[in-house]
């Protein structure tokens, strides 16, 4: 796919160093669905719509719309420049969505924005490298909340809600320890491919945000079904939106009553994204370690390290395979030389076993060499008269590193 190799181009260039990002904070709700999302085959036959009549604004009541003038000439953001804003219909619906919002509790509001203001660095810059609309930095926002680690109820993840088998054709890695969707460069990166693909394939930024929400394949149906000939524009969008998924009728217009909200937070009592840029390096780690063990040696919180890393699901690298992880800047070196005196066995400091049938704490505790007291310890929950097959057990090990034997 083509995405793929403009991917794969950008991963083949220069190497990493210390960079000015915004970055991630954990928590939020979801507010929409996925990228590259399916579902059931498009029901039909439907009635014909309703004939359309072009609805055009008096230049009086454009000028009232309160979308705020983008920071740049239109001409430069496609979103920004559509004919849509100029149908009553589309407005409605845009205004729909902002009373609704900001009826919701403030807070709410407020927490978007801020994890918005440490994550949109990163996304301006990749925007503007590809030359894309630079509305799309809003699309988190009616995604994930701008939360690294939200997940849907249909299982899509992180700031862009990118569905596994999506992220997948997109080279992102998936496995149970690493979640490439949650890492706030990467899954960008990825989205932003998938965007442009899109884009390409249907001619229109309004017909392409709807495939990255209800999926290409589910788009394509419709438009073969009821606009085989229409030229594609964003107008089409409009024409087709009866036909398609409630979610994503609804989605281009909630990117657009976000845009409308952040870019003129005053209105509705709010400061907006403040952006706060931090900076950061990248380090690799070619086998596996707990996070722990790599905040030590970088001398700065598990904490820290945690929120700079969320793809790191487990709190655990996996074996046998290279991750490049974020640190602090200013820290890297001091990580590469301290990692490289811990002994492999000790850059461990837990396991994860699986309970199999008839095994006992005891028995577990024997297989990996550790106190029974101690594996007690770390699963406060689990007594071993109930013991389940299939349950997760977390397994201390390292205590020479658990101990500090690193200071």
């Amino acid at each position: 796919m083509r995405w793929r190799a403009r991917a794969a181009a950008r991963r083949a260039g220069p190497g990493s160093g210390v960079r000015t990002w915004l970055l991630a904070s954990v928590g939020g709700i979801v507010l929409s669905g996925c990228a590259g999302g399916s579902g059931p085959a498009v029901p039909g036959p439907y009635p014909s719509p309703e004939p359309e009549i072009e609805a055009v604004l008096p230049e009086s009541v454009i000028d009232s719309l309160e979308f705020a003038p983008p920071p740049e000439d239109v001409s430069t953001d496609p979103l920004r420049a559509t004919s849509m804003l100029r149908n009553p219909e589309f407005e409605a619906e845009v205004t729909r969505w902002v009373e609704r919002w900001t009826e919701m509790p403030a807070p709410w509001l407020a927490r978007e924005f801020e994890r918005m203001g440490s994550h949109v660095a990163e996304v301006d810059s990749m925007l503007k490298a590809r030359d894309l609309p630079r509305s799309l930095r809003y699309l988190p926002i009616v995604e994930s909340g701008y939360n690294p680690r939200a997940v849907s109820p249909a299982r899509a993840v992180g700031l862009w809600q990118l569905m596994e088998g999506t992220a997948r054709d997109l080279d992102v890695r998936v496995s149970p320890l690493i979640d490439e969707r949650m890492h706030p460069g990467r899954s960008t990166e990825a989205a932003l491919d998938f965007l442009e693909q899109l884009h390409d394939d249907f001619g229109s930024w309004f017909l392409a945000l709807a495939a990255y929400n209800a999926g290409p394949a589910r788009v394509r149906g419709i438009l073969r079904r009821h606009a085989p000939l229409e030229p594609r524009s964003d107008a089409l969008f409009w024409k087709i939106r009866p036909y398609l998924p409630r979610e994503t009728r609804d989605f281009v217009p909630k990117l657009f009553a976000a845009i409308r909200i952040a870019e003129r937070p005053e209105n509705f009592g709010h400061s907006g994204p403040s952006v706060r840029p931090s900076e950061y390096e990248e380090i690799e780690i070619s086998d596996q370690a707990t996070l722990d063990v790599v905040a030590r040696a970088a001398g700065v919180t598990q904490e820290e390290i945690e929120r700079l890393n969320p793809h790191i699901v487990r709190g655990l690298t996996p074996p046998q395979a290279t991750v490049r992880l974020r640190v602090p800047a200013g820290t890297g070196a001091r990580f590469r030389a301290r990692f490289a005196e811990i002994p492999p066995e000790e850059r461990v400091t837990f396991l994860e076993h699986r309970v199999a049938e008839g095994e006992t704490l005891s028995h577990i505790a024997v297989r990996y060499g550790v106190p029974l007291a101690d594996l007690r310890a770390a699963n406060p929950s689990v007594r071993d008269r109930y013991l389940r097959v299939g349950r997760l057990l977390t397994v201390p090990v390292a205590p020479s590193v658990r101990a500090g034997g690193m200071d």
